[in-house]
């Protein structure tokens, strides 16, 4: 059980100190901005819509940066925007991100994105989990909107594609990273917010992708097993450890927002409340992690593929996070519309 008045004061205090941020048009904002979405979605707040705009009006009017693979996670904004306020301008942005993702990203294996963090960081023919939230998800997103095959089936294929190279068969965890040039998964980490990225996006995908379609199945079936890692992996206190299968590492808020949202969602898709105690485990948990000002606190840095297990646990954790305050949004904007917590 949870006091509603409560979460939706928290997330008023989040989405005011998120707003309180500098941020620029890239990946920081686009998770950011998402949760803010889910946040008026879930509440009906006005004034989240009206930020929202005021935001992307500047940018749009300043004119966008050149594309990443990272950077089109804005689009899930334009998305949002575009469907609750029907102007054509945010369309056509994320019209045009789409776009570029099928003609000018890079790609390998068979046409999986290269991962672009920025315009100054280049991974030759490495695929990073943290790819499935920024552009395979919004590609099913706009694809289902504007009912474009191409762009829907392109989104499905990043799915795939990243379970195959990233799903360890044996725990179900999904290491960060896939090397194509060394044929390895380099440091073979699991980590607490790569995981969320990919069970979070593939929950959503459940509401989205037709369950008559080949890939619900495959999504649904690798989405099943990595919960039942997941839930496994929970600390006592209720949150995820950054590196999920080491106690000894720190218990990062990010991920575990997004992981929490995720059996939430799952929960929804299949019909039934069967994380509903590891879910109520993470509720105070997570709210603890909220300052009085808005702030997510205990939220990891922004993370590369890390040569191994303790360069994920050096990451520092001190400081405000656009992608920290959007997953803990995301989290608690799940919870105000999730019927069986309430009753």
């Amino acid at each position: 059980m949870f006091n509603e008045t409560d979460i939706k004061q928290a997330i008023d205090r989040v989405v005011t100190r998120t707003f309180q941020m500098d941020m620029t048009w890239d990946w920081p904002a686009g998770v950011a901005f998402y949760g803010v979405g889910q946040a008026y979605l879930a509440t009906g707040e006005v004034k989240y819509l009206n930020q929202l705009q005021m935001w992307i009006d500047e940018q749009l009017e300043d004119g966008i940066p050149d594309l990443t693979v990272n950077a089109v996670s804005i689009g899930h904004t334009l998305l949002t925007l575009y469907e609750q306020t029907k102007e054509d301008r945010y369309l056509e942005v994320a019209v045009q991100m789409a776009e570029f993702l099928r003609t000018d990203a890079v790609r390998f294996a068979n046409g999986v994105f290269q991962h672009t963090v920025s315009q100054n960081y280049d991974f030759p023919q490495q695929a990073w989990v943290d790819t499935m939230f920024m552009a395979g998800y919004f590609l099913i997103r706009i694809g289902t909107l504007l009912r474009r095959n191409d762009w829907l089936e392109d989104g499905l294929l990043q799915y795939h594609a990243h379970e195959r190279f990233l799903q360890d068969p044996d725990t179900n965890l999904y290491a960060h990273g896939w090397d194509h040039i060394a044929q390895n998964n380099m440091s073979a980490v699991y980590w607490a917010r790569g995981n969320a990225w990919a069970a979070y996006t593939m929950a959503e995908a459940l509401h989205i992708v037709e369950v008559t379609h080949p890939s619900y199945m495959k999504i649904y079936d690798s989405l099943r097993d990595q919960l039942s890692s997941i839930v496994r992996l929970q600390s006592i206190h209720g949150l995820w450890h950054t590196v999920l299968n080491d106690p000894t590492a720190y218990e990062e808020t990010s991920g575990s927002a997004g992981l929490a949202a995720g059996l939430i969602r799952y929960n929804e898709a299949i019909g039934a409340p069967m994380y509903n105690a590891f879910i109520q485990k993470a509720m105070p948990a997570l709210l603890s992690k909220i300052s009085n000002n808005g702030t997510v606190l205990d939220v990891s840095a922004g993370t590369a593929v890390m040569k191994d297990a303790d360069g994920y646990i050096g990451v520092a954790h001190q400081r405000i996070q656009g992608w920290g305050q959007g997953l803990a949004l995301v989290f608690l904007s799940s919870l105000l519309t999730y019927k069986w917590v309430k009753e």
